[in-house]
């Protein structure tokens, strides 16, 4: 994902010792598993203690809170010799890709990528869109982090948002699946699920659009004859006009 070898890819692999159900094993008792999270006051490079923030990320919202500020948003590839370039006297190497790594796996940075918003810059201009399987697996690992903590079953909101990714990768279901399957077989299946379903409705609404251009009606009295709401049927057909509008 990363052509630079000394910068933090996104992470978005699984939890090697979690699954997709959220179950993980219990931490030592009298243990708070987040351990604490102390001020970050100062500067400097290096590793913090396991469990703290990084001092240096502190750093980087004050100079640059448009990418690192209350709202992250999806680093640009290359950001690591971006900022060593714009604060070569400033920003240790060690400790920027420190920062950075800790940065790129805080579940709001994985949120951030797995709402699909571009890639910024450091003045957090957009200047690329991310991959479809960046996006994907940044919206699995986000899920395991949750369905660890809530009592309810979260995989129905998952397979919505797979859906929803998928649609707006523009790929077909064989190309998205390529990219995004792993060895997790439940995430897998669920995967599948979820582009079957989008498939079968684009293959609904695509029936509907030629029904609609056959029969000569206004959308009205189109929606009429099929028993919809107007307001849905133009929904639909507009929905269909786009995806045959898309190259193959």
């Amino acid at each position: 994902m990363n052509p630079n070898a000394s910068e933090p890819a996104d992470a978005a692999a699984p939890a090697p010792t979690e699954s997709v159900t959220g179950n993980r094993p219990p931490g030592p008792r009298g243990r708070n598993r987040r351990g604490p999270a102390p001020q970050r006051t100062q500067r400097g490079g290096g590793n913090p203690p396991a469990g703290a923030p990084h001092p240096m990320l502190d750093q980087l919202a004050a100079l640059y809170p448009a990418l690192f500020g209350a709202e992250f948003l999806p680093m640009k590839r290359g950001i690591f010799q971006d900022l060593l370039d714009a604060h070569p006297d400033t920003l240790d190497k060690d400790g920027l890709k420190a920062a950075l790594a800790l940065h790129t796996r805080s579940t709001r940075y994985l949120t951030a990528v797995a709402s699909g918003h571009p890639r910024c810059d450091l003045s957090g201009q957009p200047v690329e869109n991310l991959a479809p399987e960046h996006v994907h697996h940044a919206l699995v690992e986000v899920f395991r982090r949750r369905q660890g903590r809530a009592p309810q079953d979260l995989r129905p909101k998952l397979r919505q948002r797979i859906e929803q990714a998928f649609e707006a990768s523009g790929l077909g279901a064989e190309a998205y699946a390529a990219l995004v399957l792993t060895r997790d077989e439940a995430v897998n299946t669920l995967t599948q699920e979820a582009l079957a379903a989008v498939v079968a409705r684009a293959a609904k609404d695509a029936a509907l659009l030629r029904a609609f251009e056959a029969s000569g009606k206004t959308v009205d009295e189109f929606a009429e004859m099929y028993g919809m709401g107007g307001a849905d049927a133009n929904r639909t057909l507009e929905r269909a006009r786009a995806r045959a509008a898309k190259p193959a």
